[in-house]
């Protein structure tokens, strides 16, 4: 267990900023934990087929309703690339923000891998999602109010990915770094993992 020293705001030999320093990761924290309450209470339950239904037995689905029938009827009758998306809505980003938002908050190593794959995954899904909406049967009667809700959730996985892969990401460690110095003829890095 390393000691915190607060004058240096140092733990264990690593400056870490505080997130109240670093507003771009503050305000990714803040998203993603609205993320992972949307995932588990809404995408999780109509994935598993719960209907979005006015009637429906789960409440947050029953509030849902009503944005379905104005701008996203598909909710109404989910198709398969939409059951999928909120599957992989509800078992995998949310189990998965719940690490990166530790990772932002401590500026942890093993951020950077497991932010590039969710990055890659999540704009994948957010790619069926849109293709979904557009190209089917019932797309949005306005459009600019359908984007304004729902690209933040294809714009912060790709800051994110631009972040930690970035010259900021370079604080959460990696495998680069500089040669300092020959061991065996080899060379070893400073600051990787």
């Amino acid at each position: 267990m390393s000691a915190r020293h607060p004058a240096s705001g140092r733990t264990g030999g690593r400056s870490t900023t505080p997130i109240q320093r670093r507003p771009l990761d503050l305000v990714l924290v803040c998203f993603f934990s609205v993320s992972i309450l949307y995932g588990f209470l809404f995408s999780l339950p109509e994935g598993l087929g719960v209907p979005v239904a006015a009637d429906s037995p789960w409440p947050p689905l029953r509030a849902l309703h009503g944005w379905a029938v104005a701008e996203e009827p598909a909710h109404l009758d989910p198709p398969p690339s939409l059951v999928a998306a909120s599957l992989f809505d509800g078992l995998f980003q949310a189990p998965v923000l719940l690490f990166v938002v530790v990772g932002l908050v401590r500026l942890r190593p093993w951020l950077r891998p497991l932010a590039l794959v969710y990055a890659g995954a999540a704009t994948t899904n957010m790619f069926f999602y849109f293709t979904q909406t557009f190209l089917g049967p019932h797309p949005p009667p306005d459009v600019a109010y359908y984007l304004a809700f729902n690209l933040p959730w294809l714009a912060a996985p790709i800051v994110l990915g631009a972040r930690v892969a970035g010259e900021r990401g370079r604080e959460l460690g990696g495998v680069e770094g500089r040669v300092v110095g020959h061991v065996g003829g080899r060379g070893e890095r400073e600051g990787g993992l």
